[in-house]
């Protein structure tokens, strides 16, 4: 490559730079970003840019690949592909595949596949083993496997189980993932209970079944001292918990997921904010954990600007039509979202005034590195281009031509947004 980007918007979160410049990237590597770039060679393509952004990639702390074990959901290859269409360089995966990755051997094969991907995959080792995740998988042993770190998309059963977890990983320096939930509490609950669960008709999930575990989480944090990323942050009172915590200086980092920024309890029924609203019931929008009710988003939104959220994560969940085309509370939970994320989070919070850009962009590229524990891209000369070209206001419609997931659980299927990923350079 040897382009130069002429006129585009900069968004560098490390340094709240937010300017118009042209950017020269040459062989890998950013030349020279200023307001006017001269001497550049007369082989350097131009490219007029006028509208567009650039940004460091963006990060996925975490997401589900279908393979192995449920390629016809999802493979890594149309993970990847989904992945260069979202603007993301980085995507890491969770170790609910069939087999999980709770061995080297899951993990070598893994690894393997990944690079002929052309996006950097990453591999959470799994924390636990067993048909109830009873047991701890041997933690040194998959520090050794080029792991990005420690998770678990589901709750620990116990909390004598997560202390000892929490001991033994402390020695081996690397990112701990956890999602805080009780599925005592959550019972026969498929939406978050409330005002409107009560209206639809639809089995409420309390708020205490996040809050109950989290905090115990946070107490056993505060009791071992590992350092843990908190996933999954879904309420209010979630995200009050977590600014005390923070206050009190535990080692913790947190993430909400990207519907929830967006959409709250009243999408259920059909009721929507912005946009063109969606079937009352939509199974796409059967989420774990559940969407929030409006005080839940705006508490959510607001702990994204202050820093008390530090990422935004995607949480893709491929599923095929078959499983996702039931019954509202029957319907797997989880939706699609690296090709729609960005894109919606625009719309829906920067061009209402909700966010900054750069506010949106750290929490999608710069601060999931952090949590990662790795060193973030960063728009700045004589750095590696590990960039992604956005243009804000470009439209398309989501369907199967325009999206590289083999999925189509979003519930956004067939509409048209606003907002497209031009290209991804890393």
């Amino acid at each position: 490559m040897n382009d130069l980007f002429q006129q585009i918007r900069i968004l560098e979160p490390l340094s709240q730079t937010d300017q118009i410049a042209d950017v020269w990237v040459r062989k890998g590597c950013i030349v020279k970003i200023g307001v006017e770039v001269t001497e550049i060679p007369e082989e350097t393509t131009r490219r007029d840019c006028r509208g567009w952004v650039m940004g460091p990639g963006l990060v996925d702390l975490y997401s589900h690949s279908g393979e192995p074990g449920f390629e016809e959901r999802e493979t890594l290859t149309s993970l990847s592909e989904a992945a260069k269409a979202g603007g993301f360089t980085r995507l890491s995966i969770l170790p609910s595949t069939e087999p999980p990755a709770d061995n080297l051997a899951t993990l070598s094969l893994l690894h393997q596949k990944s690079r002929e991907t052309g996006v950097k995959l990453q591999f959470w080792g799994a924390l636990t083993e067993g048909v109830k995740g009873e047991r701890m998988t041997e933690l040194a042993e998959l520090a050794m496997g080029g792991i990005v770190g420690f998770a678990e998309g589901q709750p620990l059963p116990s909390l004598l189980l997560l202390r000892r977890l929490l001991e033994y990983a402390q020695p081996l320096n690397q990112p701990v993932a956890l999602w805080p939930v009780s599925r005592e509490l959550v019972g026969n609950g498929v939406m978050r209970e409330g005002i409107n669960s009560i209206r639809f008709g639809v089995p409420g999930v309390p708020v205490a079944a996040e809050t109950a575990a989290l905090a115990g989480l946070l107490e056993l944090v505060e009791f071992v001292g590992t350092p843990v990323h908190l996933m999954r942050v879904s309420t209010a009172r979630g995200v009050a918990l977590i600014a005390d915590a923070k206050s009190r200086g535990l080692p913790i980092t947190a993430s909400t997921p990207w519907m929830h920024l967006l959409l709250d309890t009243q999408a259920i029924g059909g009721e929507w904010r912005w946009g063109t609203g969606f079937p009352p019931y939509n199974p796409n929008l059967r989420l774990e954990p559940p969407l929030g009710n409006p005080e839940d988003r705006q508490a959510l939104v607001a702990a994204v600007k202050s820093g008390v959220i530090d990422a935004i994560a995607i949480d893709h969940a491929p599923y095929t039509y078959e499983e996702k085309t039931v019954a509202f509370a029957e319907s797997p939970p989880g939706a699609i979202g690296l090709e729609l994320a960005l894109p919606l989070l625009w719309q829906g919070l920067v061009s209402t005034g909700e966010l900054s850009a750069l506010e949106l962009w750290r929490s999608l590229s710069t601060n999931p590195a952090l949590c990662l524990q790795q060193e973030p891209a960063q728009l700045a000369e004589n750095s590696p281009a590990e960039l992604t070209l956005f243009n804000p206001e470009e439209t398309w419609v989501v369907d199967g031509s325009s999206l590289k997931s083999l999925a189509a659980n979003t519930p956004w299927w067939g509409q048209e947004i606003q907002g497209k990923v031009v290209e991804c350079v890393s």
